[in-house]
């Protein structure tokens, strides 16, 4: 039997449900109100079918291909450090196309990955159904409490429609760029013990 508790409280951290809901807003600020509904629902189902990939299957995966943890972790930590600076700096490319590849892609990226399902929460994944330390029952009880937080996190970015009403376009840019600020810091934090735990520090 697993602690739910703390299993619940690490996957709350690393998904962070709350602070997928200002990316949410940020990226789909230019959508309509079914479309941000229908994006919402997708990138929780791509984050949910992404993690539980990596649950089962990632630690095989990674040494199979002769891949540390902590290399993961850092190779994680700069993919979303890249997309910080993008919410930092806005982008660069016309309206027009961003418009495009929004419609196509945001729901997968950057909400689904990795906002929702990031390199934390890939590696909270893999590290909590650990084959060694945790039996069918303890990982089937660990990816329960896993789509519980992920449908938290659905939840409050369907809500988020009555918050962007509330702000407007000024102030879900405002909070984009400082979720940028903070995805920037928490992604040097991945980065950081990726390299401590690679090199032992």
């Amino acid at each position: 039997m697993i602690d739910f508790l703390a299993t619940f409280v690490i996957f709350f951290a690393v998904i962070d449900p709350i602070g997928t809901v200002p990316v949410f807003l940020a990226v789909t600020r230019q959508h309509s109100e079914k479309r941000r509904r229908q994006i919402a629902v997708k990138s929780a189902v791509v984050a949910a079918l992404v993690l539980i990939v990596f649950a089962i299957g990632g630690e095989v995966l990674l040494k199979v291909m002769d891949i540390p943890l902590s290399s993961f972790e850092i190779a994680g930590g700069i993919v979303l450090f890249l997309f910080a600076l993008s919410m930092i700096f806005g982008e660069s490319k016309p309206e027009e196309e961003v418009r495009l590849a929004e419609q196509c892609e945001t729901a997968i990226y950057p909400l689904a990955v990795p906002s929702i399902a990031g390199p934390g929460a890939m590696l909270a994944a893999v590290l909590l159904t650990d084959n060694k330390r945790f039996g069918v029952l303890e990982q089937a009880q660990t990816l329960a409490v896993m789509l519980v937080v992920l449908l938290i996190a659905m939840i409050l970015m369907l809500l988020s429609g009555r918050i962007f009403r509330l702000i407007g376009d000024g102030g879900a840019s405002i909070i984009s760029r400082v979720m940028g600020l903070i995805l920037a810091s928490v992604a040097i934090t991945h980065i950081l013990a990726g390299i401590r735990a690679e090199f032992g520090i």
